[in-house]
């Protein structure tokens, strides 16, 4: 499959979560053996030849993806969520959003110094999320392998705003 292939499986909802917004739902590309199967190869494809040693995903819809992108390159999965999810000793960081600020959790010993770590989420907007989780990667030592993303949307720019680290996006808006 290709990017217009994965395209043709998402669903778009007008309106979501409120009016002015285009949500772009990626269940129904979920549902799809084959939409599914070669979203995770291209990931594999990808990034077969870095050096990844575990894969982390974000709170919420990056737990779709990265848990069997990290069994495809054979590494584990770091859970990045929200706050007061996490059992154990947290490392957190907040960010800014368009109204306010949102602050993201980590259990202190996910990452050791030096791992490479993987970043997949699904969807790369304005790229606050995403910039804050390679900084709490960071403040643990870890080296971020890479930032994956289903989709990208060009029109917000939030590739500006994650400087040098290497950024791949299967699908385009």
């Amino acid at each position: 499959m290709n990017e217009t292939s994965w395209k043709n499986l998402i669903r778009q909802v007008p309106d979501f979560p409120k009016p002015g917004i285009l949500f772009y739902d990626i269940t129904t590309l979920l549902r799809d053996k084959d939409g599914l199967g070669s979203v995770i190869d291209a990931f594999e494809k990808q990034y077969e030849e870095k050096r990844v040693d575990v894969v982390l995903g974000i709170e919420a819809r990056g737990f779709l993806l990265a848990p069997t992108v990290a069994y495809a390159l054979g590494t584990g999965f770091v859970p990045v969520r929200k706050p007061k999810k996490l059992p154990w000793q947290v490392e957190s960081v907040e960010y800014a959003l368009e109204y306010g600020t949102d602050k993201l959790e980590i259990h202190r010993d996910a990452i050791k110094p030096g791992q490479h770590v993987l970043i997949i989420d699904d969807v790369l907007a304005t790229g606050g999320t995403a910039e804050a989780v390679a900084k709490l990667v960071e403040k643990l030592g870890g080296v971020v392998a890479g930032l994956g993303f289903l989709i990208e949307l060009d029109f917000l720019k939030g590739r500006g705003k994650l400087g040098t680290y290497d950024i791949h996006s299967l699908i385009h808006y």
